[in-house]
């Protein structure tokens, strides 16, 4: 197995190559990170490969989301029932989700400028970093891939998009979640009675809070796919550069001009 570990010269490196994936340091744009976690707290960073917390912040939007019935109440507002809305939305609840709906916004914004840094930092050391690992459950190494690709995976499921690029962590995370919200929203027998024609009966049998869960899903699949795999291909020409120059660009040939001698 090619175990890696930064010697002591090394001070940053911009990449790391695991079994589960490959994760890296690259320029991102606060103001869309910050947009992610407003869309969904955790997304943002997801992005900035934050598993850990964000994770814990996916988790706890889906819990207090649903116990404040936040998602039913939107949907019940989009459509003009302001009222119901107001019946339907748990207090206690509610005011528990601001202030760390209001922290995922502040923090993933926060983070995301401090590792812009960090990468500006460790691309000027242009530190070594392992390309390839192998282990007894999987294989992982540094490729190009196609974004298109990608993009067209992640709409058909989420999380087939991450597999595709070797997100293993992040693809049967999705993959999971997506299962959950199709199954509590009931999306697939809306459909069917969608495809039957009873429009009346595909409204009814929709739950709205399950439901209100899939567009940003799907969208961070998509999202999220698309970045990594151009990062990824950056990350690859980056290595392979630095790999041909320092084994095959050592001695540089000197080309003198021909002199005729009369």
């Amino acid at each position: 197995m090619n175990n890696f570990y930064p010697t002591n010269n090394q001070r940053r490196f911009k990449a790391y190559v695991s079994p589960i994936g490959t994760t890296q340091l690259h320029l991102r744009n606060p103001y869309v990170i910050a947009w992610w976690s407003a869309a969904f707290p955790g997304f943002g960073h997801l992005l900035l490969s934050k598993y850990l917390r964000g994770y814990g912040l996916f988790i706890w939007e889906i819990l207090v989301n649903n116990m404040a019935n936040l998602n039913h109440a939107m949907v019940l507002s989009f459509t003009g029932n302001i009222s119901m809305a107001k019946e339907v939305l748990e207090p206690r609840w509610m005011l528990l989700y601001i202030p760390v709906y209001i922290f995922a916004i502040w923090d993933s914004y926060r983070t995301s400028v401090d590792m812009n840094k960090v990468f500006l930092l460790a691309e000027r050391e242009n530190a070594d970093f392992n390309s390839y690992t192998i282990g007894a459950f999987e294989i992982n190494y540094l490729d190009k891939r196609r974004p298109l690709m990608a993009i067209i995976w992640s709409l058909f499921m989420p999380g087939l998009g991450q597999l595709y690029i070797h997100r293993v962590l992040t693809a049967v995370f999705t993959l999971g979640f997506m299962i959950i919200f199709v199954y509590y929203s009931k999306v697939l027998v809306a459909l069917h009675f969608l495809f039957l024609g009873d429009i009346s009966e595909a409204t009814n049998v929709l739950d709205p809070q399950w439901f209100l869960f899939l567009p940003s899903h799907f969208g961070f699949a998509v999202y999220d796919s698309y970045v990594n795999t151009v990062e990824n291909n950056k990350l690859y020409e980056s290595e392979q550069r630095k790999f041909l120059q320092q084994n095959f660009q050592k001695r540089r040939v000197m080309f003198h001009e021909k002199v005729e001698v009369k």
